[in-house]
């Protein structure tokens, strides 16, 4: 049976996958590169800002220091952070109609500088009742690792097989399945056919049937 939900922060609770579309852009503009998000979005979500950069530069062979150059990212995206952040559409009214009935948190590889300016502007921490866990809390391993999930579920005093992880990205639901916990992916910033190793796949908050989730999650494993 379940009993806990831990959401994702970007593309799940907050809309910010476009603004880092346009950071990415802007970064490898200034370096003379075309930002491919076909080829290199899979491989960014999840990751720290300095891992992100370590993909980049692989992928498009440019020099530099890592720790620069993630700190030259994250000043591009903090200028679009502070004023295009809100909400994932239908999120509120799901939050809303959940948190009553089911333990809940967050679990994010979002860079705390930005995680903070967002709090600023949608107050999470009240919303979640500081119920918001980052990676610093296992030591900075990323999706698809599944530490930070596991780290949740302890926190929260569940058992993982309890658990319902909702993600929008490949290396998210990855590690939701590396934790034992059931995932619901929601299309947001990927096509669904990218998706398809989450247990449910919706478009939109508005289709997740959580009697579904629990009668699936109740099946023994084999």
């Amino acid at each position: 049976m379940i009993d806990t939900i831990i959401f994702d922060a970007e593309g799940i609770v907050i809309d910010t996958e476009t603004i880092w579309d346009k950071g990415q852009a802007i970064f490898l503009q200034r370096r003379g590169f075309v930002y491919d998000r076909e080829r290199i979005k899979p491989l960014l979500t999840g990751r720290t800002l300095a891992e992100g950069v370590e993909v980049m530069r692989q992928a498009y062979r440019f020099d530099g220091d890592t720790e620069a150059l993630a700190r030259e990212r994250a000043d591009i995206v903090r200028e679009l952070f502070i004023h295009e952040t809100a909400f994932i559409e239908g999120f509120l009214p799901f939050y809303e109609s959940v948190r009553s009935r089911y333990k809940t948190c967050v679990a994010t590889a979002m860079d705390q500088d930005l995680l903070k300016l967002v709090d600023q502007h949608l107050n999470l921490s009240a919303l979640f009742e500081n119920r918001i866990y980052t990676l610093d809390k296992v030591g900075y391993r990323s999706k698809p690792n599944p530490d930070i999930f596991l780290y949740a579920a302890q926190q929260l005093g569940s058992a993982p097989e309890h658990c319902v992880v909702i993600e929008d990205a490949p290396h998210g639901i990855d590690a939701a399945k590396s934790a034992g916990m059931c995932c619901i992916a929601i299309s947001t910033t990927y096509d669904p056919g990218k998706l398809q190793k989450a247990d449910f796949v919706v478009n939109a908050y508005a289709e997740i049937d959580l009697a579904a989730v629990d009668q699936y999650a109740s099946i023994p494993m084999k």
